[in-house]
């Protein structure tokens, strides 16, 4: 997949791409189908897709709680993965965000781009104070010379399937409710970094991860799903992990520390996939660190027979 990011630098080879417009800052069942529209739509051309990088919101209000599901290197890593031919990864700057939707259409989708076809959500937003709709992309389609495909809302099981509603799954801590909207587990990736190696002193040798800039999942103990995504030990693997500040041992930041059964190796430095799978308990204070280290095992085994009953 190529990575483009820049609409006023394009070569010939990269325009003509049918294109699925979002954030996709964590791409879920809505976002699959409108990606299949824009392959639909254009089976010749190249399957693109537009976003944006940082989110408009992390723009507009950057002191703000981290809301995103995904980094930009695991929504590339899972847009591949469907297929996409060319990630149009504009950035948001003060000079995208003045466009007015006239400008967008235009200047960035028409001429910018050279897009053949583009695909937006029905309640899809553009321009200088989201000011343009999915009518005036049509109108403008219409008159710059690209299509226009609007999908509809996608419904799940708990209503409409949006990254507002897999966010409070995450907090309320149902991650299978979340994975029923995303259409595949949640995950959290990054490099492995140092920690304090607690968990190897407590007998639970732990892969500790950043959860900085993301939404943070109900703090507490999940069976996972692992992927070492690279490096000797590249493969698969079942695990717990704790979500939150580790109250056992002072005030922290917030992170996630990876449990992986019946593995030996050193994994620092390598990218970790963690799939959440089933929320056990909350993080807890325990009088003694015989009473965590028996509750670990216990965290472990229950982990161990929900993993595998997939």
């Amino acid at each position: 997949m190529q990575i483009i990011r820049d609409y006023q630098f394009v070569t010939p080879q990269d325009r003509g791409a049918s294109v699925a417009i979002d954030n996709f800052h964590r791409v879920h069942s809505g976002h699959q189908s409108v990606i299949d529209l824009a392959r639909k739509a254009a089976p010749d051309a190249p399957l693109g897709i537009m976003t944006f990088e940082p989110h408009p919101r992390e723009y507009f209000a950057p002191d703000a709680a981290p809301f995103r599901l995904a980094s930009a290197e695991t929504r590339a890593h899972r847009l591949e993965k469907l297929g996409v031919d060319k990630l149009y990864e504009l950035p948001f700057n003060t000079a995208l965000s003045s466009l007015t939707p006239e400008e967008f259409a235009r200047d960035v989708i028409a001429e910018g781009l050279g897009l053949a076809h583009v695909v937006v959500g029905a309640d899809f937003c553009f321009g200088k104070g989201r000011k343009g709709t999915t009518a005036d992309l049509v109108a403008f389609g219409n008159e710059f010379g690209f299509g226009v495909t609007i999908a509809p809302l996608v419904q799940g099981g708990d209503g409409q399937v949006s990254s507002t509603s897999i966010r409070q799954a995450l907090s309320d801590g149902r991650p299978r409710n979340a994975a029923s909207m995303l259409g595949h587990w949640h995950r959290i990736d990054g490099p492995v970094i140092g920690g304090e190696q607690r968990g190897r002193e407590l007998g639970f040798p732990t892969a500790n991860m950043s959860i900085d800039d993301l939404h943070q999942p109900k703090y507490g103990v999940y069976a996972v799903l692992v992927d070492v995504l690279d490096g000797p030990h590249q493969g698969s693997y079942h695990g717990a992990a704790s979500i939150g500040t580790r109250p056992m041992f002072g005030e922290n930041k917030a992170n996630i520390e990876t449990y992986l059964f019946d593995f030996s190796g050193d994994l620092y430095g390598h990218t970790l996939s963690v799939g959440l799978v089933d929320y056990l308990r909350p993080e807890l204070k325990f009088d003694s660190l015989e009473a965590l280290i028996t509750q670990m095992g216990a965290d472990c085994d229950q982990a161990r027979q929900i993993l595998s009953a997939l």
